[in-house]
């Protein structure tokens, strides 16, 4: 008798361990644009010593140089990364030849899987368009908005609206879109407490520009001021509320989420700016390991497009979370970035490799 209850306990606890291995994994994938090693250090120091990043077990480099450049933009390296293929700058979603690629979201979405993507960017910027667009220039964002409407991504934050409702060609995409099941919110509440299974939160008109210490970035400064009053933090609860809707729809999910202004504290060389999206980026990988470690069938990997400005830390003082940082440049860079992953099979992600292998490793785990 006891033989056969020890038995029937195996049998049950290796069925138990045999369907979370069959299941298709969540798939995480986060980038922080423009983030190299010393953005990550610098955000560490100023953070008492602490980054989320020291809970990941297996940590890579990626090389990312673009086909036609050793200094990539985000268009080459978000296709390089989405599509497995080097393009040139400026380009997404075509390989050098101006083919047309698959992403890893759309993959995953031909094997059931539901999908979002959330950048603090306008969410038709090079690095979340990657995931659904093919065009031979980025900054198309009108067309590029066209093929949004095509995707089939459940949600989606980030900036653009005008892009959709504000038209040279008079079109309002959000009405197309709306009579075809999705419905759009404008603020983080609401996007919260929505449950349609597509959803659309603009978080601003064109770029969602961050407010820090009372200072409102922005490229141009002849942007009406109106529209861009500066953002507070959205990331972190932006991606729980997202992730909950993800798990609620009962499918395996894809979720990009980009850190996008890292890279443009990094442009601008302030290194307030570059810190305080470092930190809101870490806030928000808190949040995704907290959901893997209680999912445990959910792959996250965090990794950049590749560096911005040359930064170096030349002082500082640990006791006072304080640093100094010098910039090199005001543009990108091609410092190899970090790859760090955490949970089923992550330890692909070991190693030094170019930046389309995240693609071909992607791709394994979901073919598994």
């Amino acid at each position: 008798m006891k033989k056969n209850i020890i038995l029937a306990l195996f049998f049950i606890i290796s069925f138990d361990v045999f369907s979370q291995e069959s299941e298709s994994p969540n798939i995480i994938l986060m980038i922080g644009d423009g983030m190299g090693l010393t953005q990550i250090t610098s955000g560490m120091y100023s953070n008492n010593n602490k980054t989320a990043l020291e809970d990941f077990k297996y940590i890579g480099l990626s090389k990312t140089h673009s086909h036609d450049n050793l200094v990539t933009d985000s268009a080459a390296a978000g296709t390089a990364m989405s599509s497995g293929k080097k393009t040139q700058n400026k380009v997404l979603g075509l390989d050098h030849m101006g083919n047309p690629l698959k992403s890893i979201l759309s993959i995953c979405q031909d094997k059931g899987y539901s999908t979002a993507l959330i950048a603090t960017s306008n969410i038709l910027h090079a690095t979340p368009a990657a995931f659904f667009a093919n065009i031979d220039y980025r900054y198309n964002y009108e067309p590029i908005a066209d093929q949004m409407t095509k995707s089939g991504i459940n949600y989606f934050v980030g900036g653009g609206e005008q892009y959709f409702n504000s038209r040279k060609d008079k079109r309002n995409i959000i009405n197309e879109m709306t009579e075809n099941g999705y419905e759009f919110v404008y603020n983080i509440s609401d996007y919260e407490k929505n449950k349609s299974n597509y959803i659309g939160f603009f978080t601003a008109k064109d770029e969602p520009y961050y407010s820090y210490k009372g200072v409102n970035y922005s490229y141009r400064e002849d942007e009406p001021v109106e529209d861009f009053k500066g953002r507070e933090s959205y990331l972190a609860r932006s991606t729980e509320a997202t992730l909950k809707k993800l798990k609620e729809l009962g499918n395996p999910f894809f979720i990009m989420i980009e850190g996008s202004q890292i890279d443009w504290g990094g442009h601008d060389n302030d290194q307030e700016y570059m810190i305080s999206q470092f930190l809101e980026f870490n806030e928000t990988i808190k949040v995704v390991l907290e959901f893997a470690k209680k999912d445990k069938n959910t792959v996250v990997v965090v990794t950049a497009d590749h560096e911005t400005g040359g930064a170096a830390i030349v002082r500082g003082d640990l006791s006072s979370s304080t640093i100094k940082n010098r910039f090199a440049t005001p543009n990108h860079t091609a410092s190899m970035v970090p790859v760090f992953s955490f949970g089923p099979n992550a330890h692909l992600f070991k190693g030094i490799y170019e930046n389309t292998e995240i693609f071909n490793k992607l791709l394994s785990i979901v073919e598994k």
